[in-house]
């Protein structure tokens, strides 16, 4: 954290452009308690690996896994209750329908694509595929890209690593691996089905009896900011609740903010992640929190 001219303290942050964080980001929600530097890359998740393993920012938005993970290896970062970005997951396992019909459960014994184990949409699709259609994820190979944020984690053993400049979505339309698990990255080619049957229809049903809209990324602060300028700590959370009530083309569905509005949804993740050995241990949601950002919203 640095001091500028004007005397106000500056924030080094990694924070995308959204619908839901544009009007920070342009200056329409300002601070007179703090400036923040968006120095962050432009996809967002391009920071969390120099975030936990620099400290290159002081705040900014980090993926709900990533930061449970970050919390097992003891980064210095805590959780505000603000969510910036969240969605339904269910279309998100994809595969070549032009090669023949795939059921949940025939990944089975197969080999699945995705980015890194421990993105948080592969969490969250593969805990619907397990939870919801009975798939047994030890009994699936999973072919990753790339190495996850935290220095300190392993993949499982059912994982593998693809060569350097692999296409886990160009390796499924070509029949070399039987699924991808991708948000944005998923190919946009008429081939691709998704692995959910009428994943739509499934992710409405699913919300009217979880009432969870599943949390991608939510706000962290590095744990010394808040314990030293609380104050800092409220200013960002009251910025990060203007900036989505301006947005214009904020998702419909989107995680609410506040601790509580969360607690269900933040548990399922820590639930799960512990269920796919991505975290070593299970957390209490409050342990996310400290006094000053467990007492926001």
């Amino acid at each position: 954290m640095a001091t500028n001219q004007t005397d106000l303290p500056t924030l080094r942050v990694n924070l995308a452009e959204y619908a839901a964080t544009k009007a920070m980001r342009d200056g329409r929600v300002s601070s007179s308690v703090v400036n923040l530097d968006y120095c962050g890359p432009a996809r967002a998740h391009d920071g969390f690996k120099p975030m936990l393993r620099e400290n290159a920012f002081d705040a900014g938005e980090l993926a709900i896994v990533t930061y449970l993970q970050a919390k097992a290896y003891g980064k210095p970062y805590v959780l505000l209750p603000a969510p910036i970005s969240g969605r339904f997951q269910h279309h998100c396992a994809g595969y070549n329908g032009e090669l023949g019909h795939l059921d949940p459960k025939d990944i089975e014994g197969k080999r699945v694509g995705v980015r890194t184990y421990a993105q948080t949409t592969g969490l969250w699709i593969r805990g619907i595929l397990r939870h919801e259609y009975g798939v047994d994820l030890d009994k699936v190979t999973w072919m990753t890209q790339g190495e996850g944020h935290l220095a300190e984690y392993a993949d499982p053993a059912n994982c593998q690593r693809l060569p350097k400049g692999s296409s886990v979505g160009q390796m499924m339309l070509d029949g070399e691996l039987a699924a991808v698990l991708a948000g944005e990255d998923m190919p946009k080619d008429p081939r691709v089905k998704t692995l959910v049957p009428d994943a739509q229809a499934a992710a409405k049903d699913w919300f009217a009896r979880e009432g969870v809209v599943p949390i991608n990324h939510m706000f962290v602060v590095h744990a010394g900011l808040s314990k030293e300028r609380p104050d800092i700590v409220r200013e960002l959370y009251r910025m990060i609740v203007e900036s989505r009530a301006l947005g214009e083309g904020v998702p419909a569905v989107i995680p609410p903010f506040g601790l509580e509005a969360n607690r269900k949804g933040i548990q399922l993740a820590i639930d799960w992640a512990l269920d796919q050995k991505i975290i070593p241990r299970r957390f209490s949601v409050d342990e996310l929190f400290d006094d000053v950002t467990g007492s926001l919203g």
